[in-house]
């Protein structure tokens, strides 16, 4: 035991040795790198790391009372008493997280002031006032003496820029992403290629014109300013837009369009920096170039994707551990940045495809306080950053080294006013060719408008090396000078712009549970139009990808039966068991068992008088997640039908029958057209409306109808088409005077009547069939009717009914 303690002392010392009274906060490194004299270290193979120390030396020389040279050091060099040993300043020991917690702090209280004073942030962007508190830091501390810090590209692209990104892209909505892809694509891609160029030439030509100070400058030099400055930039979009609540379509244009140009931004910076030290640029430099921007886009969301699939693969085995569930999220995603950086791939597409494809899967695995914590870890760390962007932009100004030139800084932001409106008006006219929804001239102009500049663009020209470009101070320059001016006149200009022009704002109001499921109905109804139509548009292969995912990725990718059964079946059943025992535990209910359902519980006493039920208050995270269950288990009828198209129909078996019904109804109604055609009607011979009214009066009594009055016949009309001759059916015939009673002199002056056809009785065709209740005289009339005989055909002109003889 004394021998193990023995052994275990030198270590002792080891640890201890930093909080002993002259040794200052550095451990003796005799221990850890060389073995002093007369002490050799011993290795053995054995003991932990290989490293074992020789036996200690006799109790004499490590005894604590031996005496020791007072205040004093083996090399003789006194130091001064302290008042109190342990008490002490050392200021370069917590410097670098000291200064850290204190710029964080003040960002933190910054943003809380301007919101504390509604009247102020109401008027002025918060990124214009946090530009407006860095330029008053930078100018206090270089008045002290003492030198402001700058934003270093490494600090900025490696610590402050992610954060951004992700909670941008984690949270992205995806729906209004994918059905305005095209035209973000567009405006990012050639929008981007034509600010470039168009910037760049116009500025070598006016260097060519500018004078002495701007003749060295070259294209290429002026063609990578162009690429510098061309981009907008996500980080001020986002401070912006989200302060006016623009509508979502506007919203997700320039959003997208900044979070898609980095692609094109990063390709043209490192392609012109490598062209700026050839001696001669080849056609096949300009085609590798050309290439590498797929390389670099495609890369990026390549490396995101493998990110994110490792990223929901993981979270499938983290039930037991629900505390690192958040920690996944933010180290894979980190990593797919890094990753994306080291091969000079676009890091923010990585960023943003690592999120979107983990965050279904991920969601469905974890819990709903690590959602929570993810959700606002995101929002506070990305606020966060881009808080400390805005103050350090305002304390590199000052700290910075400028050179200012009038002609180069007026034309930049000048062209780049000009490039903008060009390329967002002509590519709108091209886009609004294929778009449904085109974009109005209000929309054009808040599209122009809200192209921002910011901190990309001056870490970027940050980045370059004074001995190829000496000319960076003068970049800088009219870079933060186009970036002030984007920020503070079309940042605060705005908002005001958007209420003139009553350009639609975002709804405050989140979408029903009923405008969900017909959203949702529509898709099916649309893919399957899509379907018989025989055109692969955008639902159909939506569609496709979601069966695909659901068929094999959900399978392997989310955690246990949550791949099969829907979530809302299970999400009832939680909310139902926590409400009935929360019911219980309210004492207004005697001990029921737990696992009674709520309906249950309420027809236990059903002789009491009903109690107007009181809803618990949901909160919106709660009710967030019931909208999102909803929407992702809603059951989708058409894919438990058959696939189908129009190349691949199964023939009906009845199809034969259905044809054969068809011909013989045909015919039928051919025969009754015919029937008709011939029909000859024996009418009544009347006479003169003189020479009635001369009989009626003479002898009143005298006049009596004929005695085959009875069997005259009547015309029955179809009403479905009275107009037609084609509808007239002869049924019955009878005069108009029924049971003996003389006509009146107008019924006589209008001879036939027509009357209604009763509808036939199920079964029968439209064929003439005799009725149960007509006479053998009547049924022969028909029959003797229904010949048609040897008359012809009645021509054109002659009239329907043939007047009788």
């Amino acid at each position: 035991m004394g021998a193990a303690a023995l052994r275990a002392l030198p270590w002792a010392l080891l640890l201890l040795g930093p909080l002993l009274p002259g040794q200052g906060l550095q451990a003796t490194p005799t221990l850890a790198s060389e073995p002093p004299q007369g002490q050799p270290v011993q290795l053995r193979g054995g003991e932990m790391g290989g490293f074992t120390p020789a036996p200690p030396a006799s109790a004499q020389e490590i005894h604590p009372l031996n005496k020791q040279p007072a205040n004093g050091s083996g090399e003789g060099h006194a130091k001064p008493r302290k008042a109190f040993p342990v008490l002490g300043i050392d200021y370069t020991h917590v410097r670098i997280p000291f200064e850290i917690s204190l710029w964080i702090l003040l960002a933190c209280l910054m943003k809380l002031g301007f919101h504390v004073i509604p009247s102020v942030s109401n008027i002025v962007p918060e990124s214009c006032l946090l530009i407006v508190v860095g330029l008053l830091v930078g100018g206090l501390i270089k008045g002290v003496g003492e030198k402001p810090p700058i934003l270093k590209s490494d600090i900025f692209f490696l610590f402050l820029l992610p954060p951004i990104i992700l909670d941008a892209g984690y949270f992205l909505p995806l729906r209004q992403f994918t059905e305005n892809l095209g035209t973000i694509l567009i405006f990012a891609v050639v929008g981007t290629l034509w600010n470039a160029f168009f910037l760049g030439g116009l500025m070598y030509a006016v260097c060519q014109l500018g004078g002495p100070g701007l003749n060295h400058i070259g294209l290429l030099a002026n063609l990578l300013f162009g690429s510098i400055i061309s981009a907008v930039d996500p980080v001020a979009v986002l401070a912006v837009f989200e302060e006016i609540h623009i509508n979502e379509l506007l919203h997700i244009l320039v959003f997208g369009e900044s979070l898609l140009n980095d692609a094109v931004t990063v390709v043209l910076y490192h392609l012109f920096e490598e062209f700026a030290n050839f001696e001669q640029v080849t056609i096949i430099d300009i085609i590798l170039g050309f290439l590498s921007f797929f390389v670099v886009s495609l890369g990026g969301v390549f490396v995101g994707v493998i990110y994110g699939v490792i990223a929901a693969f993981t979270s499938r085995f983290t039930s037991h551990i629900r505390v690192i569930e958040p920690l996944f999220v933010f180290l894979y995603s980190y990593m797919a940045y890094l990753s994306a950086e080291l091969f000079h791939l676009s890091g923010i597409m990585a960023l943003i495809a690592s999120g979107v494809v983990m965050r279904p899967y991920v969601e469905a695995n974890i819990s709903h306080k690590s959602h929570t914590t993810i959700k606002y870890f995101l929002k506070m760390w990305s606020s966060v950053s881009e808080t400390l962007i805005f103050i350090f932009l305002g304390v590199s100004t000052v700290a910075g080294h400028h050179y200012w030139n009038w002609t180069f800084v007026i034309s930049t932001l000048l062209f780049c006013l000009i490039a903008r409106v060009l390329g967002v008006l002509v590519l709108t006219w091209f886009i609004n060719k294929f778009r449904i929804v085109k974009l109005t001239p209000k929309d054009q102009f808040i599209i122009a408008y809200g192209g921002l500049r910011g901190a990309i663009a001056f870490s970027l020209c940050y980045l370059l090396d004074y001995k190829h470009f000496g000319m960076r101070d003068m970049f800088l320059t009219a870079i933060i000078t186009v970036i002030f001016f984007t920020v503070f006149v079309q940042g605060m200009t705005i908002r005001p712009l958007v209420d003139l022009l009553a350009v639609k704002k975002k709804q405050e109001t989140k979408r029903s549970i009923n405008e969900e499921i017909h959203t949702q109905f529509l898709d099916h109804l649309l893919t399957g139009i899509e379907d018989i139509c025989g055109h692969y548009g955008h639902h159909h292969w939506k569609d496709k990808l979601n069966r695909f995912n659901k068929k094999y990725v959900k399978k392997c990718l989310i955690a246990g039966e949550r791949s099969k059964e829907p979530q809302l079946i299970a999400f009832y059943h939680k909310m139902e068991m926590k409400q009935a025992i929360e019911l219980v535990e309210s004492g207004g209910i005697g001990k029921i068992p737990s696992a009674v359902s709520t309906v249950s519980i309420q027809n236990i006493n059903p002789k009491t008088l009903p109690v107007e039920r009181i809803l618990p208050a949901l909160s919106k995270d709660k009710e967030e997640e019931i909208r999102k269950i909803l929407r992702n288990n809603l059951q989708k009828t058409r894919q438990r039908l058959r696939s189908y198209n129009r190349h691949t129909l199964v023939a009906d078996p009845y199809e034969e029958a259905w044809n054969q019904m068809l011909l013989r109804r045909q015919k039928a109604r051919q025969l009754e057209q015919k029937m008709n055609n011939y029909l000859t009607v024996p009418a009544h011979k009347l006479d003169s409306p003189t020479m009635s009214r001369a009989r009626i009066g003479s002898d009143p009594l005298a006049y009596e109808p004929k005695a085959d009055s009875e069997n005259l016949p009547i015309i029955t009309i179809d009403p479905a088409s009275p107009q037609s001759p084609e509808s007239v059916d002869l049924m019955n015939e009878e005069p108009k005077g029924c049971g003996g009673l003389p006509p009146s002199p107008e019924e006589d002056e209008e001879g036939l009547v027509m009357r209604v056809k009763e509808p036939s009785s199920p079964g029968t065709d439209d064929v003439f069939t005799p009725g149960t209740g007509d006479s053998p005289s009547n049924q022969r009339m028909l029959r003797c009717l229904s010949d048609p005989g040897p008359r012809p055909e009645p021509e054109e002109g002659e009239p329907f009914i043939p007047k009788g003889q």
